[in-house]
């Protein structure tokens, strides 16, 4: 960024500065002058709102190492003298605010506070006025010297030190401040002019005065908006001048860079070339435009010197001593405190002129973002923390209820059940029987799938992977023999039945079990995401994790009754029982069918005969003469039951009974599962949920209100984060204004 930046006229604004940049240059054009005025009048109601704290605003900061000759050339730049008794070196930024004007001189002097009285920022700078109006240029050094000692005492009112003894402006609480002591200097022979007076970098001393004072330079140079105004003492070496190497650091070409030599009276015999080769730029100067100034030394300031007869006397030294009188013109206009300051003024102008139209963009760019960031905090605590609550729960329960009724989203719950329940049922139905109706050497393999399952199952294969499971016809007739007690020929005791139904029913606790933990996981992790959602923001006072508890409790009690009644659910399909009689013999007189069949189509080609071939017209002649004869309803797999009878007859009967049962009980477990814990578990949470919170929290009788308002208590970071954001938008939209206004 050079000093005299341009930009485009793309607003009111921009078109303003654009007509600034277009006018003539000089002091005496009035429409300069009044622009130039206007430009720096809006900068500085901008600086007075604190938004230097946001943006880049221009601001010219004097740099330089203590006796380089800052505060006499503050002095002459400003036209009133600063305290000089011994220890008022200037520690806090003295902000010099200077305007023309057509009425009398004023000087009015203020504080301002950018830091509590620990050091930390404060989220809204403050202005404070110390003491009324400056009439009289005499009053002022005492004045400022006041108004530094109030800075440098912040556990004292500022108002104290206005009227305290001299004696008593001794005692300082700190070395140095980043709060500023702010003189804003009018009258008829000023020129329009800001800047910032610096504290002078020591040079040993107090390392952590030294890091202080260095860090306060740095806050202001470091921003491209800064001309940094390098003030350099002809009587030291200029290497051994810490402040230039602070200046090349942020500013390596010197492009905003301004630099004075102080003290030009003062080189030593022989070394007048290499000054005078920086006002030239003919010295490594790294591209600094260096001006001169000769200010009065200590023996003037003493005699009563006055700043007319200071300035007359700089101009006689720089036109009749050599080598300054012998440079050439254009390098005279870099001679003496008029040129420098209309110099400054220049820069300064211009890089305003570049800068208003950005700050517009920036301010709504950080407003925008600040906003934003209000927004994404927690709301600040109700004012009726009872009413809040109450409202709080309300909510709270409705959106519990909207994840028990389901959504149509593809993550809802209802959809994340959805695949464990399939898997259930599968789990249940691959727990049939795997019984083989051949003897155990007749019989390498399950049985075929059996067609008649095959629309009820929509072609999903549950046929055994292995015979670890198979149960072979003469385990069964073993068993079944085994088990007779008084019972007549061939007749066998139900137990046999009953205890192959238990077996199969025993495999049914596991896919159960796995259902319900997956059920109850998946519910309680949605039921936290809420209680995440509507409290996140209530941890400091233990709302949420006093409405996450409860919910854990009323959960697991919902989890107790569902497992209870899976228990239940299951216990009795341990007894046998169907009053879906018509379907049980339906599927016993197929499966009795097949399982007979299967053992004919081992000893002949009867089955085989039945299921197609040569003898399919035969099969159908033979079917075609049942029905005339009345039998409408035999198929051709009924024919089977015209084979002769079978040894193992009775245990294919018993086969088929619990093949069949299993069929009738497995379709009712499969549904009589996800149903209970849906109903239970799922949906029984909404029961009786908000009295359960209300009731949880024990906000009811009358310490409820205040406890209500423990629970809604926020921590004191995001009230202050949430404080500093507003003070910060406060200042951004009073910048803009303040931009708004200036140029409207």
């Amino acid at each position: 960024m050079s000093l005299d930046g341009s930009t485009d006229a793309s607003s009111m604004i921009s078109a303003a500065t654009a007509e600034f940049i277009d006018a003539p240059v000089g002091l005496s054009d009035p429409q300069y002058v009044a622009q130039k005025r206007k430009m720096l009048d809006a900068v500085n109601r901008i600086r007075g709102t604190g938004a230097q704290l946001d943006l880049d605003i221009p601001v010219i900061a004097v740099l330089g190492s203590q006796s380089a000759g800052k505060s006499s050339l503050i002095e002459a730049i400003s036209g009133i003298s600063l305290p000089r008794a011994t220890g008022t070196c200037t520690r806090c930024p003295t902000e010099c605010q200077l305007s023309h004007s057509s009425g009398p001189w004023c000087c009015i002097v203020s504080l301002r506070i950018v830091t509590d009285e620990n050091g930390a920022p404060l989220g809204q700078p403050r202005r404070v006025d110390f003491g009324e109006p400056i009439l009289s240029k005499a009053l002022v050094t005492d004045r400022i010297r006041r108004a530094q000692c109030a800075i440098l005492n912040p556990g004292t009112p500022s108002s104290y030190f206005l009227d305290a003894a001299s004696d008593a402006l001794e005692d300082r609480e700190l070395s140095f401040s980043s709060n500023s002591v702010c003189l804003e200097i009018s009258g008829k022979d000023i020129d329009d002019l800001s800047f910032v007076d610096l504290p002078g970098l020591i040079v040993g001393g107090e390392p952590r005065d030294s890091a202080l004072v260095q860090q306060l330079a740095e806050q202001f140079i470091s921003k491209e908006s800064c001309i940094i105004l390098l003030t350099i003492a002809c009587e030291t070496d200029f290497e051994n001048q810490s402040a230039h190497r602070l200046a090349a650091q942020f500013d390596p070409k010197g492009s905003r860079t301004i630099g004075v030599l102080t003290k030009p009276d003062r080189i030593p015999p022989g070394e007048e070339n290499g000054w005078i080769g920086r006002i030239r730029g003919d010295s490594e100067g790294g591209g600094i435009e260096y001006y001169s100034v000769k200010n009065p030394d200590s023996q003037d300031i003493r005699n009563g010197i006055t700043y007319e007869q200071a300035r007359e006397r700089e101009t006689q030294f720089f036109s009749a001593t050599a080598p300054w009188s012998g440079l050439e013109w254009l390098y005279q206009q870099r001679l003496g405190t008029t040129k420098l300051t209309h110099r400054l003024g220049q820069a300064l102008s211009g890089l305003i002129s570049k800068r208003l139209p950005e700050l517009q963009e920036e301010l709504d760019k950080l407003l925008d973002e600040t906003s934003d960031k209000i927004s994404r905090l927690p709301s600040p605590p109700s004012s009726e923390p009872m009413g809040e609550i109450l409202k709080l729960i309300g909510t709270f329960v409705r959106a519990i209820e909207r994840l028990i009724d389901g959504t149509p989203d593809e993550d809802g719950l209802m959809q994340a059940l959805r695949s464990p329940r399939d898997e259930f049922r599968r789990a249940i139905r691959r727990s049939a029987p795997d019984f083989r109706p051949l003897e155990r050497n007749h019989s390498p393999s399950p049985c075929p799938p059996l067609p008649f399952l095959s629309n009820e199952e929509e072609g999903e294969e549950f046929q055994p992977s292995d015979d670890s499971g198979a149960i072979y016809v003469e385990d069964v007739k073993k068993r079944a023999e085994l088990a007779v007690t008084r019972e007549l020929p061939n007749n066998f005791p139900f137990i046999v039945k009953k205890q192959y139904i238990g077996v199969i029913v025993k495999l049914w606790n596991r896919p159960s079990q796995d259902l319900f933990d997956f059920t109850r996981r998946e519910l309680i992790k949605r039921v936290k995401a809420i209680v995440e959602e509507h409290f996140a923001q209530y941890t400091h006072g233990h709302l949420k994790q006093n409405i996450m508890r409860i919910m854990q409790d009323h959960v697991q009690a919902r989890a107790d009754s569902a497992e209870q009644h899976i228990k239940s659910l299951i216990a009795q399909e341990r007894e046998p029982f169907t009053m879906n009689q018509h379907y049980y013999m339906d599927y016993r007189t197929k499966f009795l069918a097949q399982y007979k069949g299967i053992r004919e189509k081992a000893k002949s080609n009867f089955m085989q005969n039945l299921e197609g071939g040569d003898m399919q017209d035969a099969v159908n002649t033979t079917l075609a003469s049942l029905a005339s004869l009345g039998l409408q309803s035999i198929g051709a797999s009924s024919l089977a039951q015209l084979l002769p009878p079978d040894q193992m007859e009775p245990a294919i009967g018993i086969m088929a009974d619990v093949r069949a049962y299993f069929q009738v009980a497995y379709k009712r477990f499969v549904d009589n599962v996800p149903m209970g814990i849906d109903r239970t578990l799922v949906r029984g949470v909404t029961d009786g949920l908000e009295q359960a919170l209300y009731q949880g929290l024990a906000i009811g009788g009358s310490g409820g209100s205040e406890k209500c308002r423990k629970l809604l208590s926020e921590p004191e970071s995001i009230a202050e984060q949430r404080d500093e954001l507003r003070k910060r938008r406060e200042r951004l939209r009073r910048a803009k204004d303040e931009i708004v206004e200036a140029f409207a």
